[in-house]
């Protein structure tokens, strides 16, 4: 197993190279940098900016170097934990990934762990109980879920809280709590905020994770080794978490990796609608206005996050299935 993982953390490197690469190319496809987008924008604002203050900035941003070299400048800083600097918001970019990452991955987590505590169970629920009222019930609530985007449910959420209760849903802090330092009135009033983006981002992967673990279950509940433990008086809970829970879930697990990714990404536009103070709006902002900086550093790390999570779904599964862990 040691030398399984050593192999893949050695395999990311490469894979990680090429994604930066795209990631470069991909934001300096759009015509135009950071500095004409701002130019722009002061101009529409009627401020005029002299020739020589246009070439100090493109030369502040390696924007007068070839493309070859502005790569090597922005990853090789990288590397070294140096992301740059945001023109877009004045600001480092160490500072604006490390101050709206961890809102983002706590969203993130939440709403992967609330997909887990109801699509397991409503799996488990609609397989054992196939094509009955509760399966059917549940079927329907979760395809809707399904075909619903994130960021309509944001705003059915914002509407009926307002319509029906009285209260403004969005942001993850009160007025009060909101630039004041943490303590524990602050993180119950986070916590408190929490559960809308985790129940919004998240139902669209609980839908289609249990429907994965009901099919699974159908499966492998028809199979000889189920009737034969069944004949044999193996209690029914025990017989379907002992056997063939533990076999349907290998699908459930290998998708942990991606399901990651997917959460976040998702989390981007509900964070607009919610007004949350996560990665979303900033990455969206940078990558209109092409803040190399700031948006590649963003897709970056979402790409380690990517990469590092189906690592971590390859050693869970096999630590849940002993034939994948004996190969």
């Amino acid at each position: 197993m040691r030398s399984y993982v050593i192999k893949r953390l050695i395999g990311m490197v490469p894979t990680l190279l090429l994604i930066s690469m795209i990631v470069f190319v991909v934001i300096q496809l759009p015509p135009g940098d950071i500095v004409t987008s701002t130019l722009d924008r002061l101009q529409a604002q009627g401020v005029e900016i002299s020739a020589e203050q246009v070439q100090n900035l493109r030369a502040q941003y390696k924007l007068d170097k070839p493309m070859v070299l502005q790569y090597l400048y922005w990853i090789g800083n990288f590397v070294t934990g140096d992301m740059g600097y945001s023109y877009l918001y004045s600001r480092p970019v160490n500072e604006l990934v490390w101050e709206r990452l961890g809102y983002t991955l706590l969203i993130s987590i939440s709403a992967l762990l609330f997909t887990w505590a109801v699509a397991v169970p409503a799996g488990m629920f609609s397989a054992v109980r196939q094509y009955s009222v509760g399966d059917y019930v549940l079927t329907t609530v979760m395809l809707v879920g399904l075909a619903t985007p994130s960021f309509l449910l944001a705003l059915v959420a914002m509407y009926a809280g307002y319509e029906w209760f009285g209260i403004s849903i969005g942001g993850l802090f009160s007025p009060e709590y909101r630039d004041v330092p943490w303590s524990l009135a602050r993180v119950g009033d986070f916590l408190s905020h929490l559960w809308i983006p985790m129940i919004v981002v998240g139902l669209g992967g609980t839908a289609s994770t249990m429907r994965i673990l009901r099919a699974n279950l159908l499966d492998e509940l028809n199979k000889p080794y189920v009737v034969t433990a069944r004949a044999k008086g193996v209690p029914p809970i025990k017989l379907l978490i002992k056997y063939p829970l533990r076999i349907a879930i290998n699908p459930f697990i290998s998708t942990i990796g991606l399901l990651l990714p997917v959460l976040i990404s998702g989390e981007a536009i509900v964070s607009i609608v919610l007004n949350l103070p996560t990665t979303g709006p900033a990455l969206i902002q940078a990558i209109v206005n092409q803040d190399m900086y700031l948006a590649g550093s963003f897709l970056m790390l979402l790409a380690i996050l990517t990469v590092v999570g189906m690592l971590l779904s390859d050693l869970l599964l096999a630590w849940a299935d002993p034939r994948i862990r004996y190969e």
